[in-house]
This record gives structure tokens, sequence and C-alpha cells, in this order.
């Protein structure tokens, strides 16, 4: 989850619960803004935290049990794609075409604005 600021977090006494009832099979992170730096000294981002968790992350979407939920605002789909395109290109995969069959599937739901 992304938020500019802690005490901006959603649903985290949720997210708590989950975590200790599936610790196996449900994580969360955040990723906030104003108050978290990357490993570049900027402010960390959805899309930074993301690339840190990307070939866990892309394992997960190869697995077609897996949604993967985005909200936010149009500009993060190029942090997606900068994220997962070359580990796609490895895999002989093309991110926007992999990324377009997610949507097509209903696996992946991105870029929901908020």
């Amino acid at each position: 989850m992304g938020v500019p600021y802690s005490k901006s977090l959603l649903y985290d006494d949720e997210h708590e619960a989950y975590k200790k009832a599936f610790p196996d099979q449900f994580r969360y992170d955040y990723a906030v803004s104003r108050e978290q730096k990357n490993a570049a000294g900027q402010k960390m981002y959805i899309q930074t935290k993301m690339a840190e968790y990307a070939e866990e992350l892309w394992d997960l979407m190869q697995d077609e049990k897996t949604h993967v939920y985005m909200c936010g605002l149009k500009g993060m789909e190029s942090g997606m794609a900068e994220c997962f395109g070359p580990i796609a290109e490895k895999n002989g995969l093309v991110w926007t075409e992999f990324a377009k069959a997610m949507k097509m599937l209903g696996w992946f739901l991105p870029w929901t604005p908020v």
C-alpha cells in the first residue's frame, strides 16, 4: 500500500489480522512517500517498493490463483513496466502483452483512479 503519511494507512488492523490468520499466504508492505526513502535517498513510492520484491512478485504472477489489485494514478503504469519489463523479457515475454493478458483473464486490475 502506498500513502503519503503513515497516519493515512488504510485497513491496517485488517491487514494485521490477515497476516496473523494466514502467515504463509498473506503479506503486505507499505510505501510511505513523505516518511520513507528508497536506497537512492528519494521518496518511497509503491513502484519502488514493488521493485524490492520484483522477482518474488513476478513468480506469484505466474500462478493463475494470484490476483493483483492496483489502485492509484495512471502514472504508476510506467513504474510497473520499469519494474517488470526486464523480468518479463528475461522470461521471453513482453510486459505490456503479459499485463494485458492478465487484465483480460481478470487476474490484474490496475490503475483504478483514486
